[in-house]
């Protein structure tokens, strides 16, 4: 069963979300004592959570003429660190046109043994091309989300850091026999830094 707002909140008081917002930010204030901006929105929604793009880091997928991207021997010069720009809009990465990159959620996750979540795009960025890839987070994981973008358009675009940029579905069920923190998942424990592949 898909959990509602009530479940979260309650859920986040026990660090299942950290840091919580325990409503859907929309605009915040610019400057101290400055006009609000408009925000992509983040926090709690109906029956999920919006999580933020962490500004710690973002990396893009680049060719290296000779080399094959190998998920089983990842080489990490196939990705090159994007500069964190900032304007009166607000801080964000640009991605490419045609481009693939990896950024890392601002928020740190820890997931119930009986909870599994699956982190969907935000129709903000799909409407501007940018797809959010499907990613899970099992039962038991905990740790900051690395995420994946890929920018389908033509155009370069941005993708604000502080922001929404995904949204978060919990889904129950019968507590699993061996949940990832059981079975010592190679991605548990992620920091606020991408985390590349793992065999």
């Amino acid at each position: 069963m898909i959990k509602n707002d009530t479940w979260i909140t309650a859920m986040a008081e026990n660090g299942m979300i950290e840091p919580f917002l325990p409503t859907l930010v929309r605009e915040v204030t610019a400057e101290a004592g400055g006009p609000l901006r408009p925000v992509i929105s983040y926090g709690l929604s109906s029956y999920g959570y919006d999580i933020r793009l962490s500004p710690a880091e973002f990396r893009i997928f680049r060719h290296i003429p000779g080399t094959v991207v190998d998920p089983k021997n990842f080489n990490s010069d196939n990705l090159e660190p994007a500069k964190l720009h900032q304007d009166a809009a607000g801080d964000f990465f640009i991605l490419p046109a045609h481009s693939y990159g990896l950024g890392v959620a601002l928020e740190r996750l820890s997931v119930p043994e009986n909870v599994s979540v699956i982190c969907i795009g935000k129709s903000t960025y799909a409407r501007s091309g940018i797809i959010a890839n499907l990613t899970p987070a099992e039962a038991g994981w905990r740790g900051h989300l690395t995420l994946e973008f890929s920018n389908s358009s033509s155009a370069d675009c941005r993708i604000y850091a502080n922001e929404g940029v995904v949204q978060l579905l919990f889904l129950e069920g019968e507590p699993c026999a061996v949940s990832y923190e059981k079975r010592q998942g190679k991605y548990q424990d992620q920091r606020e830094r991408v985390t590349l592949p793992r065999v």
